[in-house]
């Protein structure tokens, strides 16, 4: 059942029938003690009146019942039609004699017993007898009335509780689908004002006239909203910068490739040649690091934990990174402060090797020729610290403050550097969860990356 309207008022439905169910056994069970103790006693009273009358008035057994009968007339189970409850009175000899009995009486004995309640049935009819010993006369009184009619009082009352159900159902279905339909009002008005919107429109929902139960989820709905008007805004101001960035490297090609085309110098034209050469390297790199961002940016809610043996993923991005390093005339060197077996860690590979690899890589582009790029790797009982140094020219307070915004480039930076490199690993480093710290020496820059580890 997809409707929620229809499962709600399946459930209320049947949540009514289950509770009218219920009072009608709970109704028809004490209906019937209640008529089984008042009848009992009924009977009790015109058994002990009939001996009453026998002993002490003389009079036969037929006026007794009658007496008897008179005193039950007006009683609230004599009103109805049908339920005239003739009682029947026998009276037998201590000895087992008929003495008498009323004309409703059959000939046979009600009950065998001597006193008290007994149900019996003769001739294929149900009785509830009364019987009680008057020692003054030595005879037995026994009276007695029919179970069917008992029984049939009570299906009465049950059927009176039923039938008006009957008729009352169909309206109190008509009143809960109405009722459900009303209480799901809040929800049509939220979905017709979201289907009213444009694409653009992000603005939050408002929750104060929203009923407690629904604010919830307009709230998660805003959040949802911001967060999507946040991508918006940061994918509209990545494809201005990345336009405004690839705009310079490709006119610059342009430009050595019209001096390499018009010159008939063989150095001008190596020279131009080589200058479309760290161009394109220039706007490779660039494009490579703007593909990195998307991917971090893509995996804003998705982050795996993997186990990830950094050392071994420094050494493949060593290798990665070798021609930039020779063609720097610079050194990697890798090292290790823990064994090789306790420096995994469970986190997200992707971008831990975005991470790496852009810190590295500009680490050998701000590193002076015939120095080299240190790193190291610390392994402590809840983090694992990578630290980065070179030999370069370091970077101010105001590059560090920087460092995480896109396409910035400080006064000290490699000319071939795009602005992305640190705004790369400062993403991957949120959504990771660590922590990034720079430091200058005296002859040059730490870098710092603080990860949670979980035992390899």
């Amino acid at each position: 059942m997809t409707s929620i309207r229809l499962r709600l008022f399946a459930i209320l439905l049947a949540t009514t029938g289950v509770v009218w169910l219920f009072a009608v056994v709970w109704t028809y069970v004490n209906t019937q003690a209640e008529v089984e103790r008042v009848l009992d006693a009924r009977l009790t009273e015109a058994a002990r009146m009939v001996s009453s009358l026998i002993t002490d008035h003389h009079i036969d057994v037929a006026a007794a019942v009658d007496a008897a009968n008179a005193r039950e007339a007006g009683g609230v189970f004599e009103q109805g039609e049908g339920y005239s409850r003739q009682l029947s009175c026998q009276i037998w000899s201590l000895q087992g004699t008929l003495v008498s009995r009323s004309e409703s009486a059959p000939v046979t004995s009600l009950a065998d017993h001597r006193e008290g309640f007994a149900e019996t049935e003769i001739n294929g009819e149900r009785w509830r007898v009364f019987a009680v010993i008057n020692p003054t006369l030595g005879v037995r009184v026994l009276v007695g009335d029919s179970l069917e009619i008992r029984e049939r009082l009570v299906g009465d009352v049950i059927k009176g509780l039923l039938l008006p159900a009957l008729v009352i159902l169909p309206m109190l279905a008509l009143l809960i689908w109405l009722s459900v339909g009303r209480g799901l009002a809040p929800l049509n008005r939220i979905a017709a004002s979201l289907s009213s919107r444009s694409a653009t429109e992000l603005h939050p929902l408002p929750e104060a006239p929203a009923p407690r139960e629904i604010r919830p989820m307009i709230a998660a709905l805003n959040s949802l909203f911001r967060r999507v008007e946040d991508l918006r805004v940061r994918e509209s101001d990545f494809t201005a910068y990345a336009a405004h960035e690839l705009k310079t490297p490709l006119a610059g090609l342009k430009t050595q490739a019209q001096i390499a085309m018009r010159s008939e110098d063989p150095d001008t034209r190596r020279q131009a040649l080589g200058q479309i050469l760290s161009s394109v390297d220039r706007t490779s790199r660039m494009v490579r690091q703007l593909i990195d961002m998307a991917r971090v940016d893509a995996r804003d809610d998705v982050v795996s934990r993997d186990q990830v043996d950094v050392m071994r993923l420094i050494e493949e991005l060593s290798v990665e990174l070798s021609p930039v390093a020779v063609q720097r005339q610079v050194q990697i060197a890798v090292r290790s402060d823990g064994e090789q077996g306790a420096l995994c860690i469970a986190t997200d590979r992707t971008l831990l090797r975005l991470i790496l690899r852009n810190l590295l890589e500009n680490a050998l582009q701000h590193a002076p020729s015939g120095t080299e790029t240190i790193c190291t790797t610390r392994a402590a009982d809840d983090s694992l610290t990578i630290q980065i140094d070179d030999f370069g020219p370091g970077m101010t307070a105001n590059e560090q403050k920087r460092s995480a915004d896109r396409f910035y480039r400080g006064p000290l930076s490699a000319p071939s550097g795009s602005g992305l490199g640190l705004s790369i690993v400062q993403m991957a480093i949120e959504r990771l969860g660590g922590n990034l710290d720079y430091r200058n020496r005296k002859d040059g820059l730490s870098v710092t990356v603080t990860l949670k580890r979980s035992a390899a």
